[in-house]
């Protein structure tokens, strides 16, 4: 797509944002141009400024692209095998570590019509009991979409929208009012329904349960960062995050973990690092704000990752605060140590024991220097290290923590040591040291770029994953239309047959023969009394010119009349006797009656001939 198309559509979405609140922009950028350009097609307008001058025109057009654009897809039980999991492995414990009358807070995101919301309504009766559900559960059901709110707050749905439920759990919390299905009104008092944009509004807090199923993967992935560390915020520590199945956290294991990754059933991360706080601090807050602070945060994260010398910071409960790269490198750790209390790791007795130097450093308020410690690696490679514990303090002099410094000296240690040998001794090693360090630092640089290859991978992956998801509820919804145009034409069918048994009926209980022509005078009904009369069957008789048929009636003399009938201006009718013989042989007098044929709009379509048998004995 040219840059000007794209230009058009980013004005047209903003243009929806300044006029009716809806912010769009956060959404994938394939998935609104498709659903946009349908909405065109449907009013026969090329051109996305020339929509947005439909839109200005016609305000009313804002409810049936809104209507486009939000995907209502849902039912009751949506993937059940999921469902069930949560049911059985997940609720359980979660519900027991509560306390015994304590409130249950659920938010139900993006809850479309609401069978979503009333799902997770009858799964916690099941699981509490009807009168504890009352007392205890509130369940919140958010959407953006009015309508659609509109009809999730009434709770009445036809019987093909209870598809994903049991004859018992209809019977149980269902209510029929002639061919609709109402939710049980005791329950329906705990489930609240309000408008809310997961992209511009606060989240909802202290929530045990947050359900927000195929509504992420609408969203590009900056956006979709935004809204999970809204609802890392929104719930408690031992919340639980349900999401659809085309939606994978993979980038968010630091806010979340999984705790089934097939059912996309993930626990809150609780304690998180210093670095995660900030990030997640920043992503709640207002947009301009939200970059300058993710932006310092991140400079100075890299200046200290970016550090010469291998770095520790740990702060004043113990738990590891910040790792930089070379300490990383130098000590077999990853970014998951992060958090972890020192004391668990061997880095506190190895290479050197760090906790009492610590405590001497707390009790001092003075750094504590080591000098030349030996580092014998898993690979048997023995390393020096001055090792340096600083007091980190702020402006009040208060100590924050305690940051460590190992500063690698093996190339020194070992040229003192080759310096008692040889001069050409200590350049030799010197060069086979350089050569080892650019190796290895080689290898890194390979290994940080494979992973970077896989990463980048995994995401475009789940991209595709979430884009095939999409257009198979656009496909859903386009099929549940193309159901409705087929009722209406199997309900028109059915009326046209029964028009046409009328129409039957009544040729067949005239006691006259009678003919219908056409303009061109080809035969268009032939009744069976016709059919009695002159011994011609219908389906020889149809789409035949009448003044052509062989039989017992003499045509040629009904020429006239019948061009007569024609021309009418008032529709008047004439009346021919002519001497024929029937199909059995017997002469007969024949009175037709001829009746122009008057159309849907006041224009002659034909002739209409009545053929009445008089015996020649009656004339």
């Amino acid at each position: 797509m040219t840059d000007s198309l794209n230009t058009e559509f980013e004005a047209l979405l903003d243009y929806v944002k300044r006029n009716r609140g809806f912010d769009f922009t956060g959404y994938k950028r394939s998935s609104l141009m498709r659903r946009v350009n349908k909405r065109m097609q449907t009013v026969e307008i090329e051109g996305y400024n020339h929509y947005l001058d439909y839109l200005e025109v016609h305000p009313e057009e804002f409810n049936h692209l809104f209507n486009t654009l939000l995907i209502n897809v849902t039912s009751f039980f949506r993937d059940r095998s999921a469902w069930e999991h949560l049911e059985k492995e997940v609720l359980p414990p979660l519900l027991s570590a509560k306390a015994p009358n304590g409130p249950i807070r659920v938010w139900s995101a993006g809850c479309a019509s609401g069978e979503e919301a009333y799902t997770i309504a009858m799964m916690l009766a099941e699981l509490i009991g009807i009168e504890q559900f009352q007392e205890r559960v509130k369940i919140y059901a958010t959407d953006v979409d009015e309508d659609a709110l509109n009809q999730a707050r009434q709770a009445t749905y036809p019987i093909n929208q209870l598809k994903g439920l049991d004859d018992q759990q209809i019977e149980q919390y269902f209510e029929q009012v002639e061919n609709r299905y109402t939710f049980r009104k005791d329950l329906r008092r705990s489930v609240i329904f309000g408008r809310h944009d997961l992209i511009q509004d606060a989240p909802i807090s202290k929530v045990d349960l947050l359900v927000c199923r195929n509504t992420l993967m609408y969203f590009n992935a900056e956006t979709q960062s935004r809204i999970l560390a809204r609802f890392h915020f929104a719930l408690r520590n031992e919340g639980i995050l349900f999401l659809g199945k085309a939606e994978m956290l993979l980038t968010r294991s630091s806010l979340f973990r999984p705790v089934n990754l097939k059912c996309r059933v993930f626990s809150k991360v609780p304690q998180l690092n210093m670095r995660d706080r900030f990030i997640v601090m920043a992503q709640t807050g207002n947009e301009e704000g939200d970059d300058q602070l993710s932006n310092h945060i991140r400079l100075r994260e890299a200046a200290f990752d970016s550090g010469p010398t291998a770095r520790v910071v740990v702060d004043a409960n113990g738990l590891i605060s910040l790792i930089n790269e070379q300490a990383r490198r130098l000590f077999n750790l990853t970014a998951r140590d992060v958090g972890r209390r020192l004391q668990d790791l061997e880095l506190s007795y190895r290479p050197v024991e760090l906790r009492s130097c610590i405590e001497q450093v707390y009790g001092d308020r003075r750094a504590v220097h080591l000098r030349d410690v030996q580092w014998l690696t898993a690979s048997g490679d023995m390393f020096y290290l001055d090792v340096q514990i600083l007091p980190l303090l702020d402006n009040n002099n208060t100590i924050l923590g305690i940051g460590i410094n190992f500063i690698e000296v093996t190339r020194y240690k070992r040229l003192q040591e080759e310096l008692e040998h040889s001069n050409q001794e200590l350049e030799m090693a010197y060069e086979e040291l350089q050569s080892t360090n650019e190796e290895l630092e080689t290898t890194n640089e390979e290994l940080q770029s494979s992973n970077e290859e896989l990463e980048t991978t995994n995401e475009e992956l789940q991209s595709t994953n979430e884009e095939l998801e999409t257009m198979n509820e656009e496909l859903q919804s386009t099929n549940e239309e193309l159901q409705t145009v087929n009722d209406e034409l199997q309900r028109r069918s059915e009326e046209l047959n029964q028009s046409n048994a009328f129409l039957e009926s009544i040729l067949t209980s005239l006691k006259g023969g009678v003919v219908v022509v056409d303009r061109d005078l080809r035969v268009q009904i032939w009744n069976h009394k016709a059919e009695d009369l002159w011994g011609l069957r219908v389906e020889e008789a149809l789409q035949q010119n009448f003044l052509n048929l062989d039989i017992g009636l003499p045509v040629e003399y009904l020429r006239q009349p019948i061009r007569d009938c024609l021309a009418s201006s008032d529709g008047s009718s004439s009346e021919v006797i002519l001497d024929a013989i029937n199909r059995r042989g017997r002469g007969i007098q024949c009175r037709i009656t001829c009746m122009p044929l008057v159309g849907v709009h006041e224009g002659i379509g034909g002739v209409i001939l009545v053929m009445e048998e008089r015996s020649v004995d009656e004339a």
